[in-house]
């Protein structure tokens, strides 16, 4: 499986700016690449403008990642404010090769530090997608720091686990080593994306990351917008799992 990173600095709420400059980085550097990740709130930045800034299925950012997925035949994941009803969530949408919406994960753990709480709803509920023949555990940044839902993925025995992030520099040690312990507790690929730039609160330094299923470091971005790409494949997985079978003494959950 080929994957590609898409490590940018988004234009805070200016959703129509970064639609153009998303597509110009697709146009420049997309290949024959099967998968590609997105940060998290793709096309806004991390904004507590809920209301203002959400989508339903028709919204322009969706619409724009369903027409590049289904022109491109890739599977993409990308960061949308969802609007449902009353509530509004900080999403992942999976949107798969022929352009429908495969999956939806809607961030679990609200960032209280940010009183992200107060502007979104939070959801219960862990999602799992297919990739082709691949099965990905879904997550949003601060969910990195909750070992407990990466743990049920392991337990269905996901091949990958995918985070979105706007993650600050302050704080990148911390993105940099849990990312690589989710990777090596849960015996699969940790894939990692995060935006670079800055916004009125915080700095963000990229070090968009994939960790192997023995914690070895497989990709770090720098700090500069790119698209990274890398194969991965699934045999890895399997072979870490067949000798360490750890995952089959799992008890709690």
């Amino acid at each position: 499986m080929k994957i590609a990173l898409v490590q940018y600095y988004p234009e805070f709420e200016n959703k129509e700016n970064n639609i153009i400059t998303v597509k110009q980085m697709l146009d420049k550097h997309l290949t024959d690449e099967d998968i590609v990740v997105f940060p998290e709130m793709t096309l806004t930045g991390y904004t507590m403008k809920a209301e203002l800034f959400a989508e339903e299925e028709d919204g322009a950012g969706l619409s724009f990642f369903i027409s590049e997925a289904r022109k491109r035949k890739k599977h993409f994941f990308a960061g949308i404010i969802e609007k449902d009803g009353n509530n509004y969530f900080n999403t992942v949408f999976h949107i798969d090769r022929n352009g429908l919406i495969a999956a939806r994960y809607r961030k679990i753990h609200l960032f209280s530090f940010a009183e992200e709480e107060k502007y979104y709803k939070s959801s219960s509920e862990p999602v799992i997608t297919k990739a082709d023949d691949w099965k990905i555990g879904l997550s949003v940044c601060y969910d990195l720091r909750f070992p407990e839902l990466f743990r049920f993925y392991a337990k269905i025995k996901c091949d990958a686990i995918i985070n979105i992030a706007n993650w600050p520099v302050q704080r990148i040690e911390h993105w940099k080593i849990l990312s690589r312990a989710r990777a090596l507790e849960n015996l699969c690929y940790f894939i990692g994306v995060n935006r670079t730039g800055s916004d009125p609160f915080n700095n963000y330094s990229g070090n968009s990351v994939i960790f192997g299923p023995r914690s070895e470091e497989i990709l770090t971005a720098g700090t500069e917008d790119c698209i990274t790409k890398i194969e991965l494949l699934k045999e890895t997985v399997i072979n870490a799992r067949i000798k360490y079978p750890f995952l089959d003494d799992i008890k709690l959950i």
